[in-house]
């Protein structure tokens, strides 16, 4: 790498950061009071990448942050052995949304964004801001509406709880990976993503995440996860550009951790995700039950069902009346 491409790096390192690099990690890890061990160890938690003695590139936000989370362990708000876990789980949220917003700055300056170191560090100085106060923002809703619900729960102290879970899968992704090109690809998963989360939130579920071809959701009630997978197929068989889903719902106990969920619920769901037919919606035995007699749906026996890991599961196709 060249001086001057290290030059132009430092330099919008530093407006993002917020403050030039001024620490080894020793330096850090000393000045926060914490073990050089247990600093590095969160750092790789966090997703980052080894870090030599003397590279210089820590700065005061680095000493505030690893303060910060040692005091909340320290005053037991975070159990000891989860310290790494939540960095880990508060990392992979900020990577993606990192990765998003490096995108955005990519497609605002063209080739401006790799040559002109000028123009992209005034962009960012003009834009981190803004974009600082909108997470904060969303950050407080979706707490507050996390918060809100957890309150309604009978035992809200629980993490396993009986959920909704569903995935739906794009059919026939793996071809248009191959045949499609990078910005139709790209305008794909923004429809499939934008489409699926206007579904999920108007029937009062929750996206937990989505991995390319697929989104996972959950819901609290039977009746709002079957809305959801059925009104994800209509909404799609009207959108020429979008091809139809496959999609799989299991109820059962769920654990929920780190803004993800566990359990053979969650299995269940995916492997009868993969069975299914496009533009179909393929239940559990669970959520039949729950469903069964409801006066909007039908609901039509497939029989047991081969999956790898669930020997005799049954399914039901699930329709509207």
């Amino acid at each position: 790498m060249s001086e001057h491409r290290d030059d132009r790096i430092r330099r919008i390192e530093e407006i993002l950061l917020g403050s030039p690099p001024l620490y080894t990690k020793d330096e850090v890890a000393e000045a926060a009071g914490v073990p050089l061990e247990r600093a590095e160890q969160l750092w790789q938690a966090m997703g980052f990448a080894h870090v030599d003695a003397d590279s210089v590139i820590f700065t005061d936000a680095d000493v505030a942050a690893l303060r910060a989370l040692v005091s909340l362990v320290s005053a037991d708000v975070i159990p000891d052995e989860l310290e790494s876990a939540v960095a880990r789980s508060l990392a992979q949220t900020m990577s993606r949304l990192a990765e998003w917003q490096t995108g955005l700055f990519k497609s605002l300056l063209g080739e401006a964004f790799a040559t002109d170191a000028d123009t992209t560090s005034e962009v960012a100085a003009a834009i981190v801001p803004v974009m600082e106060k909108m997470q904060d923002y969303v950050w407080r809703r979706h707490l507050a509406a996390t918060v809100s619900r957890e309150l309604d729960e009978r035992d809200p102290g629980i993490d396993e709880r009986v959920q909704v879970v569903g995935f739906a899968d794009l059919v026939g992704y793996t071809r248009l990976i191959r045949d499609f090109t990078e910005l139709e690809l790209t305008r794909l998963i923004d429809g499939f993503e934008s489409l699926a989360g206007g579904v999920v939130a108007q029937n009062h579920g929750r996206i937990i995440k989505t991995v390319g071809d697929e989104v996972l959701f959950v819901a609290d009630s039977p009746e709002e996860g079957a809305e959801i997978a059925l009104s994800l197929n209509e909404e799609i068989a009207k959108n020429d550009l979008l091809p139809p889903l496959r999609i799989g719902l299991a109820r059962g106990p769920v654990l929920a951790r780190f803004g993800d969920v566990y359990g053979s619920t969650v299995n269940i769901a995916s492997r009868l995700t993969s069975v299914a037919r496009p533009a179909s919606v393929l239940i559990d035995r669970e959520l039949a039950a729950a469903l069964r007699g409801h006066e909007s749906y039908k609901l039509i026996s497939v029989g047991p069902t081969k999956v790898q890991s669930f020997r005799g599961l049954r399914a039901w196709a699930l329709q509207r009346r």
